[in-house]
């Protein structure tokens, strides 16, 4: 068995079962970015060997608030399934979640396909059919959140489960980096952010997506929902907070946890 597989194995036996595992770069300093791709795939083969679906993908700790919170110096970058979309209440208990945290985001939903190297923000711009409120509850199998790139990437971009609200825009009508988002934390204020927080704006998030992603030859597809990154500090959630997002333009999104 080749260490990805090994990897993948922990990974694949702690998200089933709601654990924490050691930092993968603590077991083997020499792992690059490269390896932590190929270990994700495995466990995505795993995921979707027992039925899973892919839905999307998704660009994380695009800002630089997120990455100082992290420790980590990148964006990371992942994939989204049918069972990590959530309608209704999110089940910590049920979703095996382990340390989730919240973080509001623009999920872009694609009419026809990209593929890099050489994709553009205009590129992004013609294939997107609308842009949506969305929470992203990442979770992490490494214990106690350490996490570098490397961890992060093996782990689907530190992927939990993820919230769409209701209304959704033509981004074309949209000025993505100065689009504002508001969250609410139990009815209270908890933060605010401005599209520029992703790589100065979302649609450039997705380029760079689209063209990290083609090195690999995985392409984002008609029909995929696109995670652009947090516009805001992630914040923690337990059984009984209920966040709320207002992104202007677009409509809000909730989050409540049980």
């Amino acid at each position: 068995m080749s260490k990805h597989q090994q990897f993948a194995d922990q990974l694949h036996a702690a998200l089933r079962d709601g654990q924490v595992i050691a930092p993968l770069i603590e077991q083997d300093a020499s792992l690059t970015i490269d390896d932590a791709y190929a270990i994700s795939l495995e466990v995505m083969k795993r995921r979707t060997a027992e039925g899973e679906v892919v839905i999307g993908k998704k660009i994380g700790v695009t800002s630089k608030v997120v990455q100082d919170m992290l420790g980590v110096d990148q964006p990371d970058f992942g994939f989204m399934t049918d069972r990590m979309l959530v309608e209704g209440d999110i089940d910590i208990a049920a979703h095996k979640l382990i340390a989730p945290r919240a973080e509001a985001e623009i999920a872009f939903v694609l009419k026809s396909s990209l593929k890099g190297p050489g994709v553009t923000e205009a590129d992004v711009l013609a294939a997107t059919e609308k842009v949506v409120a969305c929470f992203e509850v990442v979770d992490s199998r490494i214990k106690d959140w350490k996490i570098g790139i490397v961890d992060t990437v093996a782990d689907n971009a530190s992927c939990g489960v993820f919230v769409l609200g209701d209304e959704h825009n033509d981004p074309a009508a949209l000025d993505l980096p100065n689009l504002k988002v508001v969250v609410k934390k139990n009815g209270q204020f908890l933060s605010e952010g401005y599209g520029s927080a992703v790589q100065g704006s979302p649609l450039t998030a997705v380029a760079w997506l689209a063209n990290t992603l083609g090195a690999y030859g995985v392409t984002l597809d008609a029909g995929d929902v696109i995670l652009s990154g947090s516009l805001v500090p992630l914040a923690d959630a337990v059984a009984g907070d209920e966040f709320e997002m207002e992104l202007d333009g677009v409509g809000r999104c909730v989050a409540r946890f049980v």
